[in-house]
């Protein structure tokens, strides 16, 4: 028989002892999340530099892999019948790959979705409506007493949040 898993809570390190050491932890909450920020800053300024120097590397090879890809393409459409078999396939295998044509899925565009919907209604295509019936949350908010009146309806709060706003110093810049 296997052995009750235990669950040990962590215990908490850091609790304020008086009011003197809970205003250096507010202090100190807004020094160490600012130094994360400024590390965080740091990591996105090393990203845009490593970026810039991956464009300016791939830039010849991507001009280069796009001429190829619109070439290759150019030939293919021009000698379709003979690479698709008369049109029967819609692939050609080259000993180095494979080439496809792919139909894309159909796709209904609407302009003037009014005027769409009444000429629906007018050539007795109803099929083409759909008529969507959901709730008001905004209106049973605004009325909370009558709201509660309805079965199923329940209106209570998300419960509150503990928040820690330090007072932001200006700073040039944390050193690490």
């Amino acid at each position: 028989m296997k052995a009750a898993l235990k669950n040990k809570t962590k215990a908490i390190s850091r609790v304020p002892q008086n009011r003197d050491d809970a205003v250096f932890a507010v202090g100190r909450i807004g020094t160490l999340r600012r130094e994360i920020e400024a590390h965080k800053a740091k990591a996105a300024e090393a990203i845009r530099h490593i970026g810039e120097v991956l464009e300016k590397e791939i830039a010849e090879v991507a001009s280069e892999l796009a001429e190829h890809e619109k070439g290759l393409q150019v030939w293919c459409e021009a000698n379709r019948l003979s690479l698709t078999n008369d049109g029967k396939v819609k692939y050609h295998e080259f000993g180095t790959g494979r080439i496809n044509w792919r139909q894309r899925p159909p796709k209904v565009m609407i302009r003037g979705a009014e005027a769409v919907i009444e000429a629906c209604k007018r050539l007795g295509l109803i099929a083409f409506i759909r008529t969507k019936e959901e709730l008001n949350k905004d209106a049973m908010l605004a009325e909370p007493d009558k709201a509660r009146m309805i079965t199923g309806v329940s209106i209570s709060s998300e419960g509150e949040d503990f928040i820690i706003e330090p007072v932001e110093l200006e700073t040039s810049a944390i050193k690490a």
